[in-house]
């Protein structure tokens, strides 16, 4: 009996472990925890997007090796800067324009009154009366000695007449016109009173001299206007770099207090003489492109490029560090092309990626960046704001790693 109890004992130890077994899973430990992934993407709503103001751009071709940086000043030519001035002294009456404003060549700036102004189309209408008896006389002295009924000394009177009222015509008409004042259709009824003072140039308006009730003596500056189409830099270049520069050379330069936009000039001249008080020479870059915002005496950096290189760069803003790391952000998915224009549609909210990248040489606020991971055809780098981006997705890798 006691044997047979052994063995029904060794049954039921044997048959426990698999009766009391269930089929649910391996504990959790032994799965991947998703703490340890690594978080690489983040989403942002379109009200976020506003209020950090991110923009966009592209990964593109820029020239930063072996380039030479100098400073320079912004300058307008002499024959782009005008003075308006009174060719006839008198009192400011009326100004039209204000410092600022876009004139065009002839456009009226102000008006003057002066009583020889009326005084002078007193004197042309009044010769001109006498030029037009004159005319008639001279005719009928010639008709009368073509008869023999006249004097050729009377003729030769009218004659000299005629052409010293025609001289004197002439010059006041000039004189008028010089004024701004058109003499075809002058008449007694219509005398004008004041003087036009138009601008010699098209440009905008830098300043402007007088004020209403002003007296200003003939020559005297009334305003001046700047064109800034041929607005071009002088850059200041020492004896040892001067070889390196040479006429149709690119200048690419920045503003010395507003790095933020690059522009683009040409050298076209290359001075023989060194600058004042210093051993730098003048090179001479025909500004490219819009000038915008571009003011002659303006301070500016440049960078010359001495070599043909182009490389993948990005602006400095659009590269964050996380972690030892460096990366740029794209937009997911890549942006689209609309009528040769790409669109990022931001209406709902916006994923965007992130990429690894390796940087190289600096410049002008771009930086060169190889790609270590690729990216899909025409994608759309955060310029600006990348900085938050990076900071919601920590924070969101964070709120991951606490969930559990």
């Amino acid at each position: 009996m006691k044997f047979i109890f052994i063995h029904i004992f060794v049954l039921i130890s044997l048959v426990l472990p698999f009766s009391c077994s269930s089929p649910e899973p391996a504990p959790a430990e032994a799965a991947p925890h998703a703490d340890h992934e690594p978080v690489n993407s983040v989403f942002l709503t379109a009200e976020q997007m506003k209020s950090i103001g991110i923009e966009y751009g592209s990964i593109e071709k820029k020239q930063l090796t072996a380039s030479l940086r100098a400073n320079g000043l912004l300058k307008v030519p002499n024959q782009n800067k005008a003075t308006a001035t009174a060719l006839m002294g008198g009192v400011i009456r009326s100004i039209l324009v204000q410092p600022g404003n876009k004139v065009a060549k002839g456009q009226v700036l102000a008006t003057l009154a002066n009583t020889s102004f009326v005084s002078m189309q007193e004197e042309f209408l009044s010769v001109s009366y006498k030029l037009e008896y004159a005319e008639l006389e001279y005719n009928r002295q010639k008709e009368l000695n073509a008869g023999n009924a006249g004097s050729l000394k009377v003729l030769q009177q009218a004659e000299t007449e005629r052409n010293t009222l025609r001289s004197k015509k002439a010059g006041l008409q000039k004189q008028l016109e010089l004024l701004g004042l058109r003499t075809a259709n002058l008449g007694s009824d219509n005398i004008q009173t004041s003087i036009q003072i138009t601008s010699p140039i098209s440009g905008s308006v830098s300043r402007v001299l007088v004020n209403i009730g002003t007296f200003v003596d003939p020559n005297n500056p009334v305003a001046e206007i700047i064109d800034n189409s041929q607005l071009h830099l002088d850059l200041f270049v020492y004896e040892k770099d001067l070889a390196k520069i040479k006429v149709g050379q690119t200048i690419h330069f920045t503003l010395t207090n507003n790095p933020g936009t690059e522009y683009d000039a040409d050298v076209f001249a290359i001075s023989n003489t060194f600058e004042e008080h210093t051993k730098a020479v003048a090179v001479h870059a025909l500004v490219k492109g819009n000038k915008e915002g571009l003011i002659d005496g303006m301070a500016i950096t440049a960078l010359a490029s001495l070599e043909e290189a182009v490389l993948d760069a990005v602006p400095e803003g659009a590269i964050v560090n996380h972690e030892g790391q460096d990366y740029i952000f794209i937009t997911v998915p890549p942006a689209h092309d609309h009528d040769g224009h790409v669109h990022v549609d931001t209406s709902a909210g916006l994923a965007f990626e992130r990429i690894p990248v390796r940087k190289g040489t600096s410049d002008l606020g771009y930086t060169e960046i190889t790609l270590l991971d690729e990216i899909p055809k025409g994608s759309r780098v955060v310029t600006k704001g990348a900085f938050f981006v990076l900071a919601k997705m920590t924070n969101q890798g964070e709120a991951h790693g606490h969930e559990h």
